[in-house]
C-alpha cells in the first residue's frame, strides 16, 4: 500500500464485497471516530455497447445521493471484448453544463498510477480521491480513452446530459469548452462510493425502465430511486441510507436482452456494491410483454426465490415491488395481463420478501385497473412522468429499510 493518511491508501479490486459499517450515531448517543467506512451514493448498471472513440475524452455528470469526505469511482470494461486503457480518469465537482467548480479537479489514480488497464469482463475501483463532497452534489467523472480499446460498456438511457470531445485528453480541464459533442449515455462508469457518509448504509433500486427512469424529466433528477433519496435525507443518520439506481431499460428477470438478466447481473450490480443493506426489486414486466414473453408464473417465482436466497446469503434484505400496469401499450394482451395479475398475487401473499411496496395499487387507474393514472402516464402507457415517480418513491415505507433504532455502543 502507498501514500498516507486514511484517504491515501491504495486500493484495486474487481469485485468489491458489500462491507460493513453502520452511520453515524442518532443524537445523544456516543459519537464515534470515522470508521474509513464507504457507501455506494450512485450508481448505473452497465447496460450494452456502444463503438469506440480512441482519443476521445468522456465527461459524465452522475449525481449522488449522499456525500462524504471523499470518493472513489468504479470504472467498468464489464461487456468490453478487449482490455480498455484509460491514461486519465479525473473527478470535480461540476459547476455548469461540462464545466467544473474552480478549484475542484482531482485526478483519480489505481494503486498509485494514473493510468490504468481494466481487463474484458471486469470493473475496476479508484483510490480514494481526496475530494469532499455534499449531499446531492453533481460529479463531473471524466475519462480518456486514448486508443481503441474494442466496444465500450455503457449505460445507454441516463436521462441525462453527458458530455464528449472529439479528440485530446481535456479530461484534467476544469473549463469544459472542449466537449462539443453531448450524449445521453454513461461511458465506462458504473459507480461512486463516498467515505464516512453520516448513513446506515445503501439501498439498491434494482430494475428496468422503470426505474433508469424512462419517461421523467431529463436533467432533472425525476427518476423514483432520486426522489426516494430526497425522503431519506431528512432521517437520523442511523436510518438514512445511500440510494442506488441499478435500473436498465429494457432488462428482464428471466432472460438477457437488454443487458444481462437480473439473476445474471445480481452481484455485480447489486450485492456486491459497497454498504448495501436493502434490496427493492421491481422486475419482471419485460418478461411478460416482451418477445419472446414468458407466460408461467412459476418461472418468475423461482427467479424471485433464487435472488431473495442469494440477497440473504449476504445478509441484505429484500423488498419486493409490484408490477405496475400497462394497458394501453401495444404490448398489452389480456392473457399477459392474467399473467401479472399473477405474479402480483405471489408477491404480496407469497411469504418470501422481508417487506412488500404495491407500487401497482399506488399507480392503477382505480376506474380501469389493467392502465396506469392518466395523471402519472408519460404516453405510452407504461412509463412514468415526474408525478408518477414521485408516485412510486413515496409508496416505499421507510420504515421497512433501516432499523428504528439508533446505534448503542
Amino acid at each position: 500500500m502507498v501514500g498516507a493518511g486514511r484517504i491515501g491508501v491504495a486500493l484495486l479490486v474487481v469485485v468489491l464485497g458489500a462491507g460493513a459499517g453502520q452511520g453515524t450515531a442518532a443524537a445523544g448517543a456516543p459519537a464515534r471516530e470515522p470508521l474509513d467506512t464507504w457507501t455506494g451514493s450512485w450508481e448505473a448498471a452497465p447496460s450494452g455497447t456502444a463503438a469506440a472513440r480512441p482519443g476521445a475524452s468522456f465527461r459524465n455528470v452522475v449525481h449522488l445521493s449522499v456525500g462524504g469526505d471523499a470518493v472513489r469511482v468504479r470504472l467498468t470494461n464489464r461487456l468490453g471484448t478487449a482490455p480498455l486503457r484509460l491514461d486519465t480518469v479525473t473527478v470535480a465537482l461540476r459547476g455548469t453544463g461540462p464545466n467544473a467548480v474552480p478549484g475542484s479537479m482531482r485526478t483519480a489514480t489505481v494503486n498509485g498510477a494514473g493510468a490504468v488497464t481494466i481487463p474484458a469482463g471486469e470493473d475496476l475501483v479508484t483510490d480514494a480521491v481526496p475530494l469532499a463532497v455534499p449531499d446531492a452534489a453533481d460529479l463531473l467523472v471524466t475519462v480518456h480513452t486514448p486508443d481503441d480499446s474494442g466496444p465500450a460498456t455503457y449505460h445507454r438511457a441516463a436521462g441525462q446530459t453527458n458530455y464528449r470531445t472529439s479528440s485530446g485528453n481535456w479530461a484534467a480541464d476544469s473549463d469544459g469548452t472542449a466537449y462539443t459533442t453531448t450524449t445521453t449515455s454513461w461511458y465506462y462508469v458504473t459507480g461512486v462510493d463516498v467515505l464516512d457518509a453520516p448513513v446506515a448504509g445503501s439501498v439498491v433500486a434494482f430494475g428496468d425502465s422503470l426505474t433508469d427512469g424512462n419517461g421523467s424529466t431529463r436533467d432533472a433528477n425525476h427518476r423514483w430511486p432520486d426522489r426516494l433519496a430526497e425522503r431519506l435525507k431528512d432521517l437520523p443518520s442511523y436510518r438514512r441510507l445511500g440510494v442506488l439506481n441499478a435500473g436498465i431499460s429494457g432488462n428482464r428477470l428471466l432472460r438477457d436482452d437488454t443487458g444481462p438478466s437480473a439473476l445474471a447481473r445480481l452481484d455485480a450490480d447489486a450485492l456486491s456494491r459497497s454498504g448495501v443493506r436493502v434490496l427493492i426489486v421491481m422486475e419482471g414486466i419485460n418478461d411478460i410483454k416482451g418477445t419472446p414473453n414468458a407466460t408461467d408464473p412459476a418461472a418468475f417465482e423461482t427467479a424471485y426465490r433464487t435472488l431473495v436466497t442469494r440477497a440473504h446469503a449476504h445478509g441484505i434484505r429484500v423488498i419486493g415491488g409490484t408490477l405496475t400496469p400497462y394497458g394501453g401499450n401495444g404490448a398489452y394482451t389480456a392473457a399477459r395481463e392474467t399473467v401479472r395479475q399473477k405474479v402480483n398475487v405471489f408477491i404480496r401473499g407469497g411469504g418470501l420478501f422481508d417487506a412488500v411496496v404495491d407500487f401497482d395499487a399506488a399507480v392503477r387507474d382505480p376506474e380501469q385497473p389493467q392502465r396506469i393514472r392518466p395523471a402519472y402516464d408519460s404516453g405510452d402507457h407504461l412509463h412514468f412522468n415526474d408525478a408518477g415517480m414521485r408516485a412510486l418513491a413515496d409508496t416505499v415505507d421507510l420504515t421497512t429499510l433501516a432499523p428504528l433504532t439508533p446505534w448503542t455502543p
